[in-house]
């Protein structure tokens, strides 16, 4: 990358995450090199574009002006680069933001065939449970999991799964399987993502929308924290056939209250706002649209 070009993705990085040190890392370089060429961008416009203070850096109007227009003409850049290579040798780095579990059981199998597909290409898996902030942290592209995302963000459905009840063996034996939602009163209860105290669960049977009470028993912050405390016999969980496909197979679950439908799981593709998504992040969210089997 020459200077100039370096100098407007130092500067667009660094309005971006507000932070001299996290770009010094992405780039390799030093902090002060980065005050330096920040600086220098400056020298050569003849303007100010950045305000720092000991607690924060904020742009001036002439910031303003420029990043919108650096950011095109460096996206510009690396589509012009890409298209020349073919839609077949994508090159770069990927960095996709995406749920531990969820990326672990879907996405990591469905990465070898991609791969084998765009050999110059690179993957870099934000693994983390917290829904970051795509620009700060750099990320092309998000998968989310639940309700429609953010409207402001640009958004794209991949696919959605069937949630049900679950329950391990050794606890059914021990306690006896529910036959309606309202025999969910005398069980132990697995509380999941989103589930927080006193709630209720809710599921349709016949047309008909049944609302159950429920206060968990057990309360874990992560999908395949309700998929391992039901298969060790701890009470009954709700779960998609994503996170307990592998142990309704084994027998290590079995769903019950099976003629009651729960809302199914959909997983979206969410990508920056104020950005045309990256040569690479569509073709990787075509891919995973045809890869994902929805269930």
């Amino acid at each position: 990358m020459n200077d100039r070009l370096q100098q407007l993705a130092i500067f667009v990085r660094t309005v971006e995450t507000g932070n001299f040190s996290k770009v010094a890392r992405e780039f390799g370089l030093t902090q002060p090199s980065v005050s330096r060429t920040i600086a220098a961008l400056e020298e050569r416009l003849g303007v100010k574009l950045l305000t720092r203070t000991t607690r924060q850096l904020s742009m001036t109007d002439a910031g303003e002006a420029l990043l919108s227009r650096a950011r095109e003409a460096l996206a510009g850049i690396e589509e012009a680069e890409n298209a020349a290579r073919g839609a077949d040798r994508l090159s770069g780095t990927l960095r996709v933001a995406l749920p531990t579990t969820y990326s672990v059981k879907q996405i990591v199998p469905l990465l070898p065939a991609f791969l084998e597909r765009h050999p110059l290409l690179k993957i870099d898996l934000m693994m983390s449970d917290r829904y970051e902030n795509l620009i700060t942290e750099g990320a092309d592209m998000a998968l989310r999991l639940g309700n429609q995302p953010d409207s402001s963000f640009v958004t794209r459905k991949l696919a959605t799964t069937r949630r049900l009840f679950v329950a391990g063996p050794a606890y059914l034996a021990r306690r006896g399987t529910p036959k309606c939602l309202a025999d969910l009163g005398q069980h132990h209860l697995i509380g999941g993502p989103g589930d927080g105290g006193d709630q209720t669960w809710t599921a349709q049977h016949d047309g008909v929308t049944e609302i159950q009470p429920v206060i968990p028993r057990v309360q874990t912050r992560s999908a395949i924290g309700v998929v391992a405390c039901a298969s060790a016999g701890l009470g009954i969980g709700i779960a998609s056939t994503w996170m307990c496909a592998s142990e309704l197979a084994s027998g290590a679950l079995v769903e019950i209250l099976a003629d009651y439908r729960l809302e199914p799981m959909t997983a979206y593709v969410v990508f920056p706002a104020g950005r045309r998504p990256s040569r690479k992040a569509r073709a990787f969210t075509d891919y995973l649209e045809q890869a994902l089997v929805t269930g």
